[in-house]
């Protein structure tokens, strides 16, 4: 499922975001990909271990936390943390597929664990005007899809997608993007569940029949507990 999440993060927040990235040190984002990902790859990111990092991620969170529709989409129950990149002077990053299993960082005292990628996702941190190419191209069975979205905006995309980023040609792309595991791990799953849950919505907005809301939510939640792995 390909979705577009408007407005999780605000205006103010977005310049704020920026104000600090631009005064922020990168590193080449090779470093945090293997041999095969490094050959078609060029970018910048914020350092692994970058306190601007940390703190940026756990806004982004925060937002995330605060979006009913994020999580009606990706039923989250691991994330990777957001991590931020920078495409310029023709930067780029050729087609590839996201790794499957990605380490937590670690924490003192507890054993290592692991994020398995089920959904990507990149929360766009430019103006679609402030710069040329850099258009986010995922492919699937039904074709390649440019996303270019305005600054605070969300896609949200299987990991499992071949994708790329085109090359920046003038002015500087500016993102945020990291992986989720999912509670249900399956895409087309979560698809159903997730258009069960929007209709639901409507449905009790609009005032529909209560007894058929009720059996509906009903299905929904015993879908749910089929299907989740927590």
């Amino acid at each position: 499922m390909l979705l577009h999440i408007p407005e999780v993060l605000g205006k103010n927040e977005v310049a704020d975001f920026r104000k600090k990235l631009e005064a922020a040190t990168w590193t080449d984002g090779k470093e945090t990909v293997g041999a095969q990902g490094a050959l078609v790859k060029r970018n910048l990111q914020l350092p692994e271990g970058s306190v601007l990092r940390e703190e940026l991620g756990q806004r982004v969170l925060r937002a995330l936390a605060a979006s009913p529709l994020y999580f009606a989409a990706a039923l989250p129950l691991r994330t990777l943390p957001p991590r931020f990149n920078r495409y310029e002077g023709g930067g780029n990053y050729g087609f590839h597929v996201d790794g499957a299993v990605m380490a937590l960082p670690p924490v003192a005292g507890q054993a290592s664990s692991h994020v398995r990628s089920d959904i990507a996702c990149t929360l766009f941190l430019s103006e679609p005007d402030d710069y040329e190419g850099g258009e986010l191209v995922v492919s699937d069975t039904y074709g390649e899809h440019e996303v270019k979205l305005p600054a605070g905006d969300l896609i949200v995309y299987p990991a499992s997608s071949l994708h790329t980023v085109q090359p920046v040609t003038r002015g500087t792309r500016l993102a945020s993007f990291f992986w989720v595991q999912s509670m249900v791990r399956d895409d087309v799953r979560r698809r159903l569940l997730f258009d069960m849950d929007t209709s639901i919505q409507t449905l009790t907005a609009t005032r529909a029949d209560a007894g058929a809301v009720l059996t509906l939510t009903s299905t929904y939640h015993n879908l749910l507990r089929l299907w989740a792995e927590t």
